[in-house]
């Protein structure tokens, strides 16, 4: 395999399979979802290897490490040698549990929720997507 010297950050997630599409990856990337050292990257960002990256897809978040440069979109289990998930099992979906998170649903026939109710649900969720 001949070596990559320079790769995006937005088709390395797309190879390693973290997006489904480049597009998708791209746009995360230009949303502020990509993230180095707290800092935002563009989608040309040039990728190197030993370099820690944290994505965030809609409520998880993941750290990952470059382990290897991947051009290509491979199969799943060799994606995952190409990259090292620093991610704490706090943070990991397989730790969080349905009990701690509050089922927040309306009986039906109660109308649109009122002002306090309103304020209420977003107390509930402050910090779920952070």
């Amino acid at each position: 395999m001949a070596e990559i010297e320079k790769l995006r950050i937005d088709k390395y997630l797309w190879a390693i399979r973290a997006f489904k599409t480049r597009s998708i990856s791209t746009e995360a990337c230009k949303a502020g979802r990509i993230k180095m050292s707290g800092q935002n990257l563009k989608p040309s960002h040039v990728v190197k290897v030993g370099e820690e990256y944290t994505v965030q897809k809609g409520p998880n978040r993941k750290i990952i490490r470059v382990t290897w440069l991947l051009e290509r979109r491979v199969d799943t289990k060799t994606a995952v040698t190409f990259y090292e998930d620093l991610t704490p099992i706090e943070d990991t979906t397989a730790y969080k549990s349905m009990f701690h998170t509050p089922n927040l649903s309306r009986d039906r026939g109660t109308g649109r929720p009122t002002k306090k109710d309103r304020r209420e649900i977003d107390d509930l969720q402050e910090g779920w997507f952070d």
